[in-house]
């Protein structure tokens, strides 16, 4: 299996491509609203927010699926964006075949594949594009993820991969068929179809790795891994073993995203109180804890990162 991985980098702006349990499908750093949507099967890319279109998965698929978002030129993709880790496996399936690529701390720059699988990362990433972008993004969550490619998911994390080197010509079709059709709906009606015929007969995951995860999320990361090994009656070294193979990343690290993403969450929204009082609110010992967070995985202070939305 060929594999790009994804380099270690500095600065840009943007947001992240992903999706978050407690939130929005985000493709390309534009939030389309997936809960509380009903089906989101809708219209075409230019009339939904920033040229996004959100779209639920079947019921069916809710331990494998966070949603769906198409996307369309009319998005606002800038140039060069920060794509920051999210606690969802990206599949981005663009129509229309456009040069990315990787940016290198060094200002060097690597080939992003085609058909892109972005695993779940524990640092930003620096992706320029070309072109206006026209597709589907589908974020799945990371035991779906394993279930579907069969592969450990660690061989994944902090890499970028052409889905065509983990599901073959399969995944050419699947776009072709997709870009043929005319209506959101039907694209994701078919999505619905074809990962629920990818994942027959493959095994599922494991019920501890599922209740983890899901425990994880409901928490929004501010459980101890001790006090969740404890709650599931695995010992610790267990789920780290078990994180590996279906999620990519330990557990404390995961947690540390999600703690993340809700101190950014709540950064963005009106009335957000004060950095110390986010930072109590997330699950952190202190405001420095938070700032260390920001820097780490944002690349940046709490302050520029509010800056930088701002500005667009």
């Amino acid at each position: 299996m060929t594999r790009d991985s994804a380099p270690r980098v500095r600065g840009g702006d943007g947001a992240a491509a992903g999706a978050g349990p407690a939130g929005g499908l985000r493709v390309y750093g534009v939030s389309a609203a997936v809960e509380g949507q009903g089906t989101g099967r809708r219209g075409d890319p230019g009339a939904g927010h920033g040229g996004t279109v959100p779209g639920s998965p079947d019921v069916r698929l809710r331990d494998y699926v966070h949603g769906y978002v198409g996307f369309g030129p009319t998005m606002g993709l800038p140039a060069v964006h920060r794509v920051l880790p999210e606690v969802a496996v990206m599949l981005v399936l663009d129509f229309v075949a456009r040069p990315s690529r990787l940016v290198t701390a060094e200002g060097g720059a690597a080939r992003m594949p085609s058909l892109p699988v972005i695993g779940l990362h524990d640092r930003p990433v620096l992706v320029e594009h070309g072109g206006s972008p026209r597709g589907v993004a589908i974020g799945l969550t990371p035991p779906g993820a394993h279930a579907l490619f069969g592969v450990a998911m660690s061989e994944l994390a902090n890499t970028y991969t052409s889905l065509a080197d983990l599901v073959g010509g399969r995944a050419w079709c699947l776009v072709e068929q997709l870009s043929q059709l005319s209506h959101w709906q039907a694209r994701f009606a078919l999505l619905d179809r074809t990962l629920a015929q990818w994942l027959a007969g493959t095994n599922a995951p494991v019920a501890t790795v599922l209740r983890a995860w899901r425990r994880l999320t409901e928490s929004a990361g501010q459980l101890t891994i001790a006090g969740l090994s404890d709650e599931l009656g695995c010992s610790r070294r267990y789920l780290e073993m078990r994180f590996g193979e279906q999620v990519g990343l330990p557990p404390k690290t995961a947690a540390r995203i999600l703690r993340f993403k809700g101190a950014a969450r709540i950064l963005t929204a009106a009335g957000r109180g004060s950095f110390s009082e986010i930072a109590g609110r997330c699950g952190y010992s202190d405001q420095a804890h938070l700032n260390r967070d920001f820097r780490a995985l944002a690349g940046c202070t709490p302050t520029e990162f509010l800056l930088r939305r701002s500005s667009g």
